[in-house]
C-alpha cells in the first residue's frame, strides 16, 4: 500500500512546515496594526449629554 510508505510524503510535510514556520511568521509580523491598544490617558472622558430635538 502507498499510503505506508513515508519516504515522498514526510519530505514533503517536513519542508512544507519549514516554510510555514519560517517565511510566513515574518510577512505576518511585519504588518503594522493602526490601532494602539494602550490609552492616551487615564482620565475618562465625559460623556455629552443628547439633545432630543422631537421630544
Amino acid at each position: 500500500m502507498p499510503q505506508l510508505n513515508p519516504n515522498p510524503w514526510f519530505l514533503i510535510l517536513l519542508f512544507s512546515w519549514i516554510v510555514f514556520l519560517t517565511i510566513l511568521p515574518n510577512k505576518v509580523m511585519s504588518h503594522l496594526f493602526n490601532n494602539d491598544p494602550t490609552l492616551k490617558s487615564t482620565e475618562k472622558p465625559k460623556p455629552n449629554p443628547w439633545n432630543w430635538p422631537w421630544l
